[in-house]
């Protein structure tokens, strides 16, 4: 039996184990089209044979970016990496900027794209990075080499024994791949991540995911450019599940329904989405319908796994599953037994309210450089609890700093940053990774994460205020599409608020308000202003009096990654925010700069 040591390794221990029939399934044309595992192989294999008689050499570098997942990528991948390369996964809607420095930082020779979004930006900039010899196209597009050259050029097996002698010179301490971080500020900085760093993720992970080996159907639409659903991809390869691709974000309802997945993973937004859609409908449900909706709502809110509640809150909720709940659990496929959210805090309402409805929301917690879960919660053997990320998996430890700092040693943890020796050594001291991360270990062992530590600030009053906290319990708000605290060094916290249009129009439409037709009069409506007064009033609350947020301006923007508000994985960038609204901050705090 194969031993999996390596990424490349992941491929052959499912075509030994389970022989899959569906290893991973794309759709093209609307058609679902199915990759057998053996198939999986035997392209990977080409794409190692093709790239070796175009030059490529052990330790080279051959970018991939792609605007969805899908076979090709996975293909790629394994191909590359089989030839001793390294691969460097780019997000696609970064700057033109952004893929030129990552491009020469990392000195790529080759760089595949998916298609003509990505292409047209590579194109702009190509001519700025000399170490790049080709681009190879996913779609067929005109005036681009498609991929398919590629596996032509491996057509010839006379140099599969050149691929094998590859593979055996790679040990499992080797670099694999190197992902650029965005950040919050500054430059990307590449994370250098071995075999074995994210293979062992991968097996530890999979003991808190429940998955019929061999049998289970995934869905996998977050980037796998990023190390999340990478990680997840090769869990889901050792364990036999059937990775089906979303055709995008638009389409994730229809694929949910045409595949019932077994398990996905999703960040918190995106279930807020969720979320808010179906509480936009039951507001607007009438009479007994729209009373059980909200009884069925309230009921959720307070859920507590493990029958915490009693026999009464159980049998009333078994009522509510039937008549409610299990209408949502079918919107998502019917058959979840685990949606694995990671990247961001999760709201513990989301998380109770998705688990009355009987949708596993299980959060975890990890980065980058971890490559990446360090904790994750699990429903089995009481290892859930809500409001904390879950125990620290196999092999894994974590200490608390006397500041309250994270800090992690395990298998799971990167070589260092690309090329920044110093950078590697301020976060990297003494066998454990500083994380930035402010939390605390409970007495059984759950982890909870409280702030970023270098997001937290004083007030001129000497207070400490942690920002995420009161933007994680403000976005409860249906008002507030997003927020940023802000009063580091001023007298009291204020915010940056971006509303939710959508909820704003409806609450407006059914309160008969006219709110004007630009996003400007609505901004600078006095009855939404008031209404969200109320909102931030009543958040407020749960907070001490040094912390409450005293003052707010509502901002016309969409904040989105493509327009500089948000990093690719939905956090704020919160100097470029601050300098975006330098006039709000300027009128919330009298400076007249």
């Amino acid at each position: 039996m194969t031993d999996v040591k390596r990424l490349f390794d992941f491929p052959y221990y499912q075509l030994e184990k389970f022989n899959l029939e569906k290893s991973l399934v794309n759709k093209y044309k609307g058609e679902w089209v199915a990759t057998s595992t053996q198939e999986y192989i035997n392209k990977a294999n080409k794409i190692s044979r093709g790239l070796i008689k175009l030059g490529v050499k052990p330790n080279d570098k051959v970018a991939i970016i792609s605007l969805t997942n899908r076979t090709e990528w996975n293909i790629c991948d394994i191909g590359i990496l089989q030839t001793g390369a390294q691969d460097v996964p780019i997000y696609p809607t970064i700057s033109e900027d952004d893929y030129a420095y990552i491009l020469n930082h990392s000195k790529s020779v080759y760089c595949f794209v998916s298609c003509d979004f990505v292409l047209e930006k590579i194109n702009k900039i190509k001519e700025q990075v000399p170490s790049l010899k080709e681009v190879y196209c996913f779609d067929e597009i005109e005036g681009c080499e498609n991929w398919s050259k590629v596996l032509e050029l491996g057509e010839d097996n006379s140099i599969q024994e050149e691929v094998e002698r590859r593979k055996d010179n790679v040990n499992e301490l080797d670099l694999a791949t190197i992902i650029y971080t965005s950040g919050t500020t500054g430059r990307p900085k590449g994370v250098m991540l071995s075999h074995k760093n994210i293979v062992s993720n991968a097996i530890s992970s999979n003991l808190r995911l429940p998955m019929e080996l061999g049998r289970s159907r995934s869905l996998s639409f977050l980037p796998v450019c990023h190390i999340y659903e990478r990680m997840l991809l090769y869990m889901y390869q050792y364990c036999g599940v059937s990775i089906h691709f979303a055709e995008s974000l638009e389409t994730i309802s229809e694929n949910l329904n045409e595949i019932h997945p077994h398990v996905m993973s999703a960040v918190p937004r995106l279930l807020e989405k969720v979320y808010d859609k179906i509480y936009a409908k039951g507001a607007n449900l009438k009479g007994v319908k729209k009373m059980l909706f909200f009884w069925a709502v309230n009921l959720g809110l307070r859920y507590q796994p493990y029958g915490q509640n009693g026999w009464w809150y159980e049998f009333q909720l078994k009522i509510a599953r039937k008549l409610i709940f299990s209408k949502w659990k079918e919107a998502l496929g019917g058959e979840l037994k685990a949606v694995a959210s990671g990247s961001a805090a999760l709201q513990s309402r989301l998380a109770r309210v998705f688990n009355a409805a009987e949708i596993p929301i299980m959060e975890g917690y990890g980065l980058t450089e971890t490559s990446p879960v360090v904790s994750v919660n699990d429903m089995r053997d009481y290892h859930f609890r809500i409001g904390t990320v879950g125990k620290v998996i196999k092999d894994t430890e974590v200490k608390i700093a006397a500041d309250g700092e994270i800090l992690v040693k395990g298998p799971q943890v990167m070589m260092g940053y690309y090329n920044e020796p110093e950078l590697t050594a301020s976060v990297l001291k003494d066998g454990y990774f500083h994380t930035g991360d402010i939390g605390e270990l409970d007495k059984d062992g759950f982890l909870k994460i409280t702030d970023r530590k270098k997001e937290m600030f004083k007030t001129s009053g000497g207070k400490y205020v942690a920002p995420q906290v009161l933007e994680n319990a403000m976005k409860e708000s249906l008002f507030i599409e997003q927020i940023m605290v802000i009063g580091d060094g001023e007298k009291m916290p204020a915010a940056f608020i971006q509303l939710n249009f959508d909820f704003v129009n409806d609450w407006a439409k059914r309160k008969e308000i006219i709110l004007g037709n630009t996003i400007e009069e609505k901004i600078t409506n006095t009855q939404l202003i008031s209404r969200i007064e109320e909102e931030v009033n009543l958040y407020n609350k749960q907070f001490g009096s040094w912390e409450k947020i005293k003052r707010f301006e509502l901002t016309p923007d969409t904040w989105s990654i493509e327009a500089g508000h948000l990093t690719p994985t939905m956090k704020l960038k919160r100097k470029l925010i601050k300098e975006k609204y330098k006039g709000l901050y300027n009128k919330i705090y009298g400076n007249n700069e």
